[in-house]
């Protein structure tokens, strides 16, 4: 389980992230500035508003969920091939559940793997973070930073993500910049300190099982009726 970072810890992470990411042939891919993010989510409102959230569901169902989650995180590969898609089955194709899936970073391989997922667009994406997910323990575990950059950009290229397009977006300080200042900012909103977390109906929970979370769901979307 993944804790969450100082802003501090977040400075010198935005900085190693926009400066390393590389190919498997060492050639630099963002050289992008390397300012550290601001103090706190005011000052970026600007930036944090270019973000998207990424959303499964029907926008009137009665129970949010909002999922923090790490890309290099095991617990949450373990959600994602173990209970989201009984969830997803159950409450979000059923129209009870609208879930908004959020990045949190700890290392910059989650920044890059983020970069990737979302130069898909809206249509890829959750189809994308699927992939991540299910090879985390491939890409995730190479050798040199070069080889997971590789391998990250495999998957985008798999995905069917252009090769000229996501060099931009792997290339992208600024969109790499705002991703940093928005988590930061939902870290500051939501008081979530480890992934995966989850905010339904506005209400902060850890991680739990698919019985578990069946149970919360369906007590949130009786007291909606």
């Amino acid at each position: 389980m993944n804790r969450v970072l100082t802003t501090a810890a977040l400075a010198a992470l935005l900085a190693a992230g926009t400066g390393t990411l590389v190919t498997q042939s060492g050639a630099a891919m963002a050289q992008d500035s390397t300012e550290a993010a601001p103090e706190t989510a005011t000052e970026t409102a600007p930036e944090t508003a270019e973000v998207t959230d990424m959303v499964l569901g029907q926008a009137d169902a009665p129970v949010t969920v909002v999922e923090y989650g790490s890309f290099t995180c095991p617990h949450c590969a373990a959600f994602e091939t173990e209970v989201f898609p009984q969830i997803k089955e159950d409450y979000i194709d059923t129209g009870k559940v609208k879930f908004i899936f959020r990045e949190a970073y700890f290392n910059k391989y989650d920044m890059w793997a983020s970069l990737m997922a979302r130069c898909g667009g809206e249509m890829k994406y959750f189809g994308i973070v699927d992939m991540i997910y299910s090879t985390q323990n491939e890409w995730a575990r190479q050798s040199s930073e070069a080889d997971v950059a590789d391998a990250i950009r495999k998957i985008g290229l798999q995905a069917g993500i252009e090769k000229d397009a996501l060099d931009a977006c792997m290339q992208d300080g600024e969109q790499l910049k705002s991703l940093v200042e928005w988590y930061q900012g939902n870290v500051e909103a939501d008081g979530f300190s480890s992934t995966p977390s989850f905010v339904v109906n506005g209400e902060l929970h850890s991680n739990m099982p698919y019985s578990e979370f069946s149970e919360l769901l369906d007590e949130e979307v009786s007291a909606a009726e």
